[in-house]
């Protein structure tokens, strides 16, 4: 019933701090998800800053001295492979220990639920954890990759990978402590390309500062926000082009558009 609806989305309503246009209400909001047929859900970092993943952003987040936006690029794995993986590694073995939190649970109780009624949800996320995943949703679409993907500069093949150390020359090293001395490790011994021999130098699959995403993704994203009727924005500050334009694309056709935030955004006011 709408109603059993409502009432989780009041929880996320609730943690989120649903900042909404004066005139917008949650009665309003359950109205709309009552009648909506396919909804879109785009997130970004805060769904998963309940679970304690460090983002790297702002004052104080940095690993080591850099940040990412110094390690995030392909001018850095060019220039120093051992380095960009170190804090790769650091950021896989991290994730280990996290737990998708209750927003990630109700989204994906939200999908499965949904689906038993004939209607459809689709998440759009900005995020490489993995955590929508690990929740339970299964119409995900990670448009800046994922931390446990890799993709071969040789032969081009992208592969789920798990391994915890990614490979042996990188376990126990990636400590982000300032002191901390750089492992140097020889580029022979970092990830390599299991495919048909290629042993070519494997990358973490996420799309870098300076790179532009997947065309397949972003047509497949652009499909599903052209048949939304109802499009929520949790967790993200809206800035981040491209997927700042998808909440505003979706608001220009009349669809309602909700938006679950800890503070205003510089799309709070502009959704219709």
């Amino acid at each position: 019933p709408p109603q059993i609806w409502c009432f989780m989305f009041s929880y996320l309503w609730i943690a989120f701090q649903w900042m909404a246009r004066p005139s917008s209400n949650l009665t309003e909001f359950c109205e709309d998800f009552a009648k909506a047929k396919h909804v879109a859900i785009i997130t970004g970092a805060g769904v998963s800053a309940e679970s304690g993943v460090p983002t790297f952003r702002g004052q104080g987040g940095y690993w080591r001295k850099w940040q990412a936006q110094d390690l995030a690029t392909p001018e850095a794995f060019s220039r120093d492979p051992s380095l960009v993986w170190e804090f790769y590694h650091y950021r896989r073995e991290v994730m280990r220990s996290k737990m998708p939190n209750p927003a990630h649970l109700a989204i994906a109780k939200c999908e499965s639920r949904l689906s038993k009624q004939g209607r459809s949800v689709v998440i759009i996320t900005q995020n490489i954890d993995e955590l929508h995943h690990r929740a339970g949703s299964k119409h995900v679409y990670e448009i800046h990759g994922s931390l446990f993907k890799t993709r071969c500069m040789s032969c081009g093949e992208v592969k789920a990978n798990h391994k915890s150390p990614i490979c042996p020359a990188l376990e126990g090293k990636g400590e982000p402590d300032p002191s901390a001395k750089d492992a140097r490790i020889p580029v022979q011994h970092l990830p390599r390309c299991d495919g048909s021999g290629c042993n070519g130098l494997l990358r973490p699959h996420v799309v870098w500062f300076g790179e532009t995403l997947d065309s397949d993704i972003l047509t497949a994203v652009e499909q599903e926000l052209e048949k939304c009727d109802l499009c929520l924005v949790v967790g993200t500050s809206s800035v981040v082009y491209p997927a700042a334009m998808f909440a505003p694309q979706v608001a220009g056709r009349g669809v309602p558009v909700a938006e679950f935030n800890m503070e205003c955004t510089p799309a709070t006011m502009r959704f219709k």
